[in-house]
């Protein structure tokens, strides 16, 4: 009998900015999320091994749905943009110091860092890609943004 994963963290609608590949990035987010939480069940030398092999392509995806996001604030002169690209570059230093650490054997807790993973990306979703997402369906409204971003 195959035994059933368990979802650390589900996709709902309310995360949702109203940009499809930026949504599709999120959800991919997530599921990197599920992925490495799975590692951790599978006992300690497990986790480590699927860590060392997922959590560099991880590092990458979320810096290219940073960039994603952040040309699209560009090109809607988002009035948030430079403290949004801070959040940003603090969550990577932050991701990146915790890959170091994992990986020179310093104390590194999987499922402790999975738990920041949701905590942080979800949280972000919801306070901080909400407003440029609010921005855009403004801009929308007054007729002022010229094309639909996708």
């Amino acid at each position: 009998m195959e035994m059933v994963k368990e979802v650390f963290v589900v996709w709902e609608d309310r995360y949702s900015v109203g940009i499809p590949s930026i949504d599709e990035q999120h959800k991919e987010l997530l599921v990197l999320t599920n992925k490495l939480y799975d590692a951790c069940r599978n006992g300690e030398e497990k986790a480590r091994e699927y860590f060392k092999e997922v959590i560099r392509g991880a590092v990458e995806y979320v810096q290219f749905h940073f960039t994603s996001e952040e040309r699209i604030m560009e090109r809607i002169n988002f009035p948030e943009l430079a403290a949004h690209k801070v959040q940003h570059t603090t969550f990577v230093k932050q991701v990146l110091e915790e890959v170091k650490m994992f990986e020179s054997g310093k104390s590194f807790v999987p499922n402790a860092f999975v738990r920041f993973l949701r905590d942080w990306i979800l949280t972000h979703i919801a306070m901080s890609d909400i407003k440029y997402a609010e921005y855009i369906h403004t801009l929308k409204k007054q007729g002022t943004l010229q094309q639909l971003i996708s």
